[in-house]
């Protein structure tokens, strides 16, 4: 546990979610991590924060410590609606939020449908929308042959990993089960984050590394969209680089905040 942390159960629409809260004062922050990730890979930013602010951390359904949903439903508007769960259930006013990945994905999802209640989002190695075709030819891939295919999938997104990142990322990957993770693949795939980002107005920063570079990367298909890069790291910054990370969020939030306290 970090600073003044305090870990509790919320009711999800999917059932119970676990939350590491801490801190107070300031602009308050909630971090969604990635597929196969849960609240502990943002330790070192809460603890970074908490001496200034009030950060929230929580594992979305059928990770870490949350409930697995009913019929592998992990589709990423369903994810956006634990996130409300937690915002709505820990009251918190305006916030800044922050989703890894597919955690960023329904980040973006919740922005798009929940903007009033955001200051800013941040979103880290959050894909682009792949065409249906090409989706169609990785699911089928997967179907096929998932061991290997997926093996070769990870080895490639934890490429540059720190020996003990790469270590805690294989064992959390080996925690989801083949089917929880079609379904999830499946569910990032059929979510397209550019109508729902269109629809947020407010501040958007992505922090990304070069894993995520393709002709289908979101700051391809949003030119407008403000990148900041890290280099040398896996697809997990927060976790192999966490002060490099730490130095790019820390000023976006002040800045956050300053834009919120003069519009008010």
């Amino acid at each position: 546990m970090t600073l003044d942390s305090i870990h509790r159960h919320v009711a999800g629409p999917a059932g119970s979610l676990f939350v590491d809260d801490g801190g107070q004062g300031g602009m308050p922050v909630l971090f969604v991590h990635s597929f196969a990730g849960n609240a502990g890979h943002w330790q070192a930013q809460l603890s970074h924060l908490r001496p200034h602010r009030r950060a929230v951390a929580m594992d979305w359904r059928g990770h870490g410590e949350s409930d697995a949903p009913a019929g592998l439903d992990y589709a990423i508007d369903s994810i956006a609606q634990d996130i409300a769960a937690v915002a709505d259930a820990l009251a918190l006013p305006r916030f800044v939020l922050v989703g890894h990945s597919m955690g960023g994905a329904a980040s973006a999802a919740y922005a798009g449908a929940h903007g009033d209640r955001l200051a800013g989002l941040v979103l880290v190695g959050t894909p682009g929308h792949s065409s249906p075709e090409q989706a169609q030819a990785i699911m089928a891939s997967l179907h096929a042959n998932y061991d290997d295919v997926m093996a070769q999938y990870w080895q490639t997104l934890t490429a540059q990993a720190r020996p003990s990142v790469l270590a805690l990322l294989n064992v959390e990957r080996g925690e989801i089960g083949r089917d929880a993770s079609l379904a999830m693949i499946q569910a990032t795939f059929d979510f397209d984050p550019l109508p729902a980002l269109a629809r947020y107005p407010g501040p958007t920063l992505l922090i990304d590394t070069l894993h995520g570079d393709s002709p289908t990367a979101l700051y391809r298909q949003v030119p407008e969209l403000e990148r900041r890069l890290i280099d040398g790291t896996s697809h997990w910054p927060q976790l192999d680089d966490p002060n490099a990370f730490n130095q790019l969020l820390h000023p976006c939030l002040t800045q956050i905040e300053a834009q919120a306290a003069k519009a008010a």
